[in-house]
């Protein structure tokens, strides 16, 4: 997320109570996270095995917990606790603001809300949109023209993203939001997570029914179909006219390519080609699994 202005490197230091490595006026344009950070955000990293990813990302601000020489171009702080600087650092940025609060609400006339929606802050809803009753419409969350948001789905909740160390889990402050594009419909209790300080996206003309789960940062593409009961990770990237069936699971960070057809009860585990149906848990080309299943079945005759 990018700042309204820039802010000095002195001033944020001066926030957390660090030191630093680069000069006072250095500015910082906004506080991302490494996988997606862009030129003049502020990140943080805390295990070795990131420090070099960290220090060649665009970054240009980074809260590490060593004494590391700055790359030219960027600053370095120093701090015993990267991620608790760096959560205090979103959290006075970014501040969550309450449900309902009537804060740059754009809501289009021609757009119709239920009776007990919840709206956050900085939400925009297009013409002709319904937001039918008992849905949440959280903070950060832009949605187009015809679309339809079912009842008692929540749009843009916390993303389930935490630090683990210390033997506990501590929630990462969200400061991202959702982006919902024309003709979309979500079914009945379902939930898009926010990014966590980017967008979670929903291309035009996708379809995704009642009881679905859409994780942090996630980008689905044009024309989608997702059926009832599945849950989608954080940081997945499906592209276009890709069909999911019911209760499929997908784990984060893998890549589903165009007019992929994912059968019901699959699990993915790794990107999926273009073109392909698969089945199964991990899921394969439908085909091969059919094969396997039938070959199975026939083994009691060899026994």
């Amino acid at each position: 997320m990018k700042f309204k202005t820039p802010v000095p490197l002195k001033k944020i230091t001066d926030q957390i109570n660090a030191v630093f490595i680069g000069p006072e006026n250095h500015l910082v344009l906004g506080i991302s996270e490494l996988n997606v950070a862009e030129n003049g955000d502020l990140i943080f990293v805390d295990h070795p095995k990131y420090f070099e990813k960290a220090l060649h990302s665009k970054a240009n601000t980074i809260i590490i917990n060593a004494r590391i020489e700055a790359p030219e171009g960027k600053a370095i702080i120093t701090s015993d606790r990267p991620f608790e600087d760096y959560n205090q650092l979103c959290k006075s940025y970014f501040p969550k603001t309450p449900l309902n609060a009537n804060i740059n609400q754009h809501i289009h006339p021609t757009a119709r809300i239920g009776n007990n929606v919840s709206l956050g802050s900085n939400i925009k809803i297009g013409s002709d949109s319904q937001i039918l009753p008992g849905a949440v419409i959280s903070n950060n969350v832009h949605i187009g023209a015809n679309v339809i948001i079912g009842p008692n789905t929540v749009i843009g909740h916390d993303a389930f993203y935490y630090n683990s160390s210390n033997s506990k889990h501590t929630l990462m402050h969200t400061m991202g939001g959702v982006i919902i594009h024309d003709h979309v419909e979500i079914g009945a209790n379902s939930t898009v997570d926010a990014g966590v300080s980017s967008q979670t996206i929903i291309g035009v003309g996708t379809k995704i029914d009642n009881l679905v789960q859409i994780g942090h940062d996630t980008t689905i593409g044009k024309h989608c179909i997702i059926a009832a009961s599945s849950a989608i990770a954080g940081c997945v990237i499906i592209k276009n006219h890709v069909t999911i069936w019911g209760q499929v699971g997908c784990t984060s960070k893998v890549t589903i390519q165009d007019n992929v057809v994912v059968l019901a009860q699959s699990g993915v585990s790794k990107d999926l080609e273009a073109g392909k149906t698969y089945f199964g848990t991990p899921c394969i080309e439908a085909k091969q699994k059919f094969r396997e299943l039938a070959a199975l079945r026939n083994l009691p005759k060899y026994s």
